[in-house]
C-alpha cells in the first residue's frame, strides 16, 4: 500500500520570525542572561512589524527560549536540553486573525442589520448585560462575548458565515493566542469593550448598516491595538 503524503503545512511569518532570532541566540549573537535589543530596534534589524515580532517573541517564549518581564525587556534563557531546530505552529497569527475577522464581521453586521429583529436585538443586549456582570464580579467574560458576536452571525441568516465567526473566534484559545490574553486581557480592557459593543447595538437598533460596520471594525481594531499594538 503507498505511503500517503501529508501536504506541508506552510510556515507562519512569527515562526519563520522566531527561527531567525533563535538562529541568532544559537550562533553566540546573544548569550543566556543577556537582554534582547528594544523592540523597535529588534523589528527594525528583522525587517517586521512589531506585531509579528511579540508574536514570534511569544512563540519563543512558550519553548523556554526567552523570557519577557513587563518592564523590563525580553531575556535570553539557558539553552534547553533538547533545543527544537524550527519553531512548532501554535496557532493562527493573532494579528492576521484579527484582520481575517474585521474583513468577516464587517461584512456579518450590515447583513444583521438588515434582519435585526427585537428578538435579536434582546439576545445581543443578554449577552452584554452578561457581559457586564461576570465584570462587576471580577470574571473574564470571554464566554458571554463568543455569545454576542455568534449571535449577530446568526442574525445574518447565513449558516455558513455563522460557522465561520465562531471558528475564528475560538481560535483566540490557541496557545499563541492565549499567551497574549493572559497577558493584555484585564477587566479595564473588557469594559472598553462592552463600550464598544454598546455602539453596535445601538446601530442596530438605528437600522443604520454604515454606522454598524463602522462600529464592529473598530471594535476589532481597538481589539487589536489592545490586544497586539501597533
Amino acid at each position: 500500500m503507498p505511503a500517503v503524503l501529508k501536504p506541508i503545512e506552510p510556515r507562519r511569518l512569527y515562526q519563520q520570525v522566531a527561527d531567525q532570532i533563535r538562529s541568532l541566540i544559537a550562533s553566540g549573537g546573544f548569550l543566556p542572561g543577556t537582554r534582547l535589543p528594544p523592540e523597535r530596534d529588534l523589528a527594525q534589524q528583522l525587517g517586521v512589524s512589531r506585531p509579528s515580532l511579540r508574536e514570534a517573541l511569544i512563540a519563543l517564549e512558550i519553548d523556554g527560549s526567552v523570557e519577557i518581564r513587563m518592564g523590563s525587556g525580553v531575556y535570553v534563557c539557558a539553552p534547553p536540553e533538547r533545543v527544537a531546530a524550527n519553531t512548532v505552529a501554535l496557532g493562527e497569527s493573532p494579528s492576521e486573525l484579527m484582520q481575517a475577522r474585521a474583513a468577516l464581521e464587517g461584512a456579518v453586521v450590515a447583513l444583521a442589520c438588515a434582519r435585526a429583529t427585537p428578538d435579536g436585538i434582546a439576545r445581543l443586549r443578554e449577552a452584554l448585560s452578561r457581559m457586564q456582570a461576570e465584570i462587576q464580579d471580577g470574571r473574564s467574560p470571554v464566554d458571554h462575548d463568543r455569545q454576542f458576536h455568534l449571535t449577530l452571525a446568526q442574525m445574518s441568516g447565513n449558516s455558513v458565515l455563522a460557522r465561520l465567526v465562531g471558528d475564528l473566534f475560538d481560535e483566540r484559545h490557541s496557545p499563541i493566542s492565549s499567551q497574549l490574553r493572559e497577558r493584555f486581557d484585564s477587566l479595564q480592557t473588557w469594559r472598553a469593550a462592552v463600550e464598544e459593543h454598546e455602539a453596535i447595538v445601538q446601530a442596530l437598533e438605528a437600522a443604520d448598516p454604515l454606522a454598524a460596520q463602522t462600529a464592529m471594525r473598530h471594535h476589532l481594531k481597538t481589539s487589536t491595538d489592545r490586544w497586539i499594538g501597533g
